[in-house]
């Protein structure tokens, strides 16, 4: 495993091991901070020729400071999509992100924007077509909008720009504990 990847995960799982330690720190204004995990869906469009673009699924996590500012990190695979006439195409991305969520007002709708660092991967093989393998790690961000079923349970849709190379576009939902 190359070092960039072991900083994420390691940053990942120590962000998610601090939580309970941090969910009990009050702010001032009523509000203590709020972890959270999730799953999403949607499909990579990648900048290859004759590749068909894969879908997406993937589980992320996070932590709100407060009700704007937070953390996240994510992980997403796909599947294996057609490239070429006999060759299959496989992209996975793990991100690590600073948050911003801003609440319509008298509504349960909020729109939420990221920023951070994403390593996206992207392989294709087969017979009669070019092999290649691409790594890309880069600056990263996305834009979305999410709906607050209820206090503990949201649900949103974001586009994300992970680099020169791809970029995504998912459906998620995650539960607040």
């Amino acid at each position: 495993m190359k070092t960039l990847q072991k900083t994420l995960l390691a940053l990942a799982a120590g962000s998610l091991l601090s939580v309970s330690a941090q969910a009990a720190v009050s702010y001032g204004n009523g509000y203590t901070g709020q972890p959270y995990v999730g799953v999403k869906v949607g499909q990579f469009d990648l900048d290859r020729s004759g590749t068909d673009d894969p879908t997406a699924y993937g589980v992320y996590g996070g932590y709100n400071f407060d009700p704007n500012f937070g953390v996240e990190a994510e992980y997403l695979g796909s599947n294996d999509a057609d490239y070429g006439i006999n060759g299959e195409v496989d992209a996975k991305t793990y991100g690590l992100y600073g948050t911003y969520r801003y609440a319509f007002p008298n509504t349960g709708l909020y729109a939420k924007g990221k920023l951070g660092v994403a390593k996206t991967e992207v392989e294709g093989s087969g017979v009669g077509v070019l092999n290649f393998s691409d790594s890309d790690t880069s600056l990263a961000g996305g834009v979305g909008l999410g709906y607050a079923v209820n206090p503990d349970f949201s649900v949103e849709a974001e586009y994300d720009m992970l680099g020169s190379d791809a970029d995504l576009m998912t459906v998620g939902a995650h539960l607040k504990f």
